[in-house]
C-alpha cells in the first residue's frame, strides 16, 4: 500500500494560510480518487478539499477551526487501486440511497430557499454552544448518521422552529424522541403545545471592559429574536471595522452627464446580445473608465506596506457584489485595462453570474487593486464606501436619474433633459491627497462624458 500525503492546496496567488471547517471523511474511512474529504475556508471563499487517490485515510494531522499554511501535510492517504473496484459494486445501492434522500429533502415545502439556507440561523447559532458543532447542508447528513450526535436539526424542524419564532435556546431544551435524541417534528409539534409564558430569561453577555458604557438593547421574548452572525458576516464586519481603523477616510462627489452611454447602450444592447451572446449593462463601461483613469493617475492603484507605497503594476478592478445570502464578495476583472469592451463584458457577466450561484472560484476572489460599488443598483443617489484594505481608494456609482439640465450650445445656454449620475470616491488621506483624489474622480468623470456615442460594437 502506497502512502500520499494529502498537503493544503493553494487556492489563489494571495493566500498562503486557510481554515479547516470540517472533515467528511475520518480515519479509516474509504475515498475515492477526486472525493471531497474537507471543507476549507479562507478570508475570501470555502472550497472543497477532494482526495488525491483511491485509498482510506490513515491519519488526520489537523482539527476543524485550525488555521493551516498552504503546502502543509494534513492528512495521510494509504492508496489502494482495489478499493475502486469495490466502490463500484456497490455505487449502485448507493446511487437509490441518494435518490431517496433527495426525493425526501424536495418533498418538504422550504419556499424559496434550502435546507441549509433556512437552517443556517439555528446552525450558526448552535455552533457556539458548548460541546455543539454547526454544519452547512453537505454535512448535516453525515452528522445526522453519527451515533449520539445531538446537533442534527432536519430542514422541516428549522422550517416550523423558524415559523414559531423558536430562539435557539428553545430548540435546545426540546427533548428528541427520535434516533439518538434526534428532534423530531412531532416533537417540536408538543413543545409548541405546552410552551409556557413568559419564556425562561436569556443569559445576559458579558459587557466588555471599557471606559464607555454601550447602551442596553431591547429584547423581547416571543416577539425578537437572535441571529449569530455567519462566518462570512463576521469577516466583514471585522475588515469594515479594521479598514475605518486603518485608513483615514475622505470621500469626493462629482456628478456625471451619461446621456450618451445610457442612449448609446438603450440603441446596441439587443444586437450586441445576438452578435456575442452576452448581455451589455453598464458595468463594462464603468469598469472601462476607471482602469484608463488608473493608467493616468497609478498613485491611485496602490497599497501602504507600513512607511512603504506599493505601486501595483496590474490593474486590477473588483466589483463589490451582493450574494443571495445577503453578504458582500468583490469578485475581480484582472488586468481590466488590456481588455476591450467585449472582453470586459464577458468577464463582467461571468463573475456576476458566478457570485449570484455560489460558484466563484478562489483566483476570481482577492488580488483587486481597486475597487467599484454600483449603489445606484439599490437605488442610492450617491454613498460613502468603506475603503477595500489593502486598496488606497474606491469608487461608488450612483442612481442614473434623468432631470432639467443646463446645457451648453452653439445656440448658447439650453434647458434639456439629460441622465445624470453622481460619482463619490473614499480614499486613503494617508497616501492619497484631495489634489490626487479630485483629479482621479475627475478623469472617470470626463472619460464617462466622452463616451462615443457612434461606437462599434464589433
Amino acid at each position: 500500500m502506497n502512502t500520499v500525503e494529502l498537503k493544503m492546496p493553494r487556492m489563489g496567488e494571495s493566500i498562503s494560510k486557510a481554515t479547516i471547517l470540517s472533515w467528511l471523511k475520518n480515519v479509516g474511512d474509504t475515498v475515492e480518487e477526486d472525493e471531497t474529504i474537507l471543507e476549507v475556508a479562507t478570508d475570501k471563499v470555502d472550497s472543497e478539499v477532494p482526495s488525491p487517490c483511491d485509498g482510506v485515510i490513515a491519519e488526520i494531522h489537523c482539527q476543524p477551526n485550525d488555521v493551516i499554511e498552504v503546502g502543509k501535510v494534513i492528512a495521510i492517504i494509504h492508496a489502494d487501486k482495489d478499493l475502486a473496484m469495490k466502490k463500484s459494486k456497490s455505487k449502485e445501492i448507493d446511487s437509490e440511497i441518494s435518490l431517496d434522500k433527495k426525493h425526501e429533502k424536495a418533498s418538504l415545502p422550504l419556499g424559496e430557499m434550502s435546507g441549509g439556507q433556512r437552517g443556517q440561523t439555528y446552525q450558526e447559532g448552535l455552533r457556539h454552544k458548548k460541546n455543539q458543532v454547526s454544519l452547512p447542508e453537505g454535512e448535516m447528513s453525515a452528522l445526522g448518521r453519527q451515533k449520539g450526535s445531538d446537533t442534527f436539526l432536519s430542514p422541516l424542524v428549522i422550517r416550523i422552529a423558524q415559523k414559531e419564532n423558536l430562539t435557539i435556546e428553545e430548540v435546545q431544551r426540546i427533548s428528541g424522541t427520535g434516533a439518538a435524541g434526534r428532534i423530531r417534528k412531532s416533537d417540536v409539534v408538543q413543545y409548541l403545545k405546552n410552551r409556557t409564558y413568559p419564556l425562561p430569561s436569556r443569559p445576559q453577555p458579558i459587557a466588555p471592559k471599557s471606559s464607555y458604557n454601550a447602551p442596553p438593547i431591547s429584547f423581547l421574548e416571543g416577539k425578537d429574536r437572535i441571529v449569530e452572525m455567519d462566518r462570512m458576516r463576521c469577516m466583514i464586519a471585522d475588515h469594515m471595522v479594521y479598514s475605518k481603523h486603518t485608513s483615514p477616510h475622505v470621500t469626493s462627489y462629482i456628478e456625471v452627464d451619461v446621456t450618451s452611454i445610457v442612449n448609446w447602450r438603450n440603441k446596441v444592447k439587443q444586437e450586441f446580445q445576438e452578435m456575442h451572446g452576452e448581455k451589455l449593462t453598464f458595468t463594462p463601461i464603468f469598469v472601462e473608465a476607471v482602469a484608463k483613469a488608473i493608467v493616468a493617475y497609478p498613485m491611485i492603484n496602490v497599497s501602504v506596506d507600513d512607511k512603504k507605497i506599493v505601486v501595483h503594476k496590474d490593474i486590477n478592478v473588483g466589483m463589490a457584489t451582493a450574494l443571495p445570502s445577503g453578504n458582500l464578495i468583490v469578485p475581480v476583472v484582472r488586468n481590466a485595462d488590456e481588455k476591450n469592451l467585449l472582453g470586459l463584458a464577458k468577464h463582467v457577466n461571468h463573475l456576476a453570474n458566478s457570485a449570484r450561484n455560489n460558484a466563484l472560484k478562489p483566483d476570481e476572489i482577492g488580488g483587486s487593486t481597486f475597487t467599484i460599488s454600483n449603489v445606484g443598483t439599490f437605488g442610492s443617489l450617491m454613498g460613502t464606501p468603506i475603503i477595500n484594505q489593502p486598496e488606497v481608494a474606491i469608487l461608488a456609482l450612483g442612481i442614473i436619474k434623468k432631470r432639467p439640465e443646463v446645457i451648453t450650445t452653439e445656440q448658447g445656454d439650453e434647458i434639456a433633459i439629460r441622465s445624470m449620475m453622481y460619482l463619490s470616491l473614499s480614499f486613503d488621506h494617508r497616501v492619497v491627497d484631495g489634489f490626487l483624489g479630485g483629479s482621479f474622480l475627475r478623469k472617470v468623470g470626463n472619460e464617462l462624458e466622452a463616451f462615443d456615442p457612434t461606437r462599434e460594437i464589433k
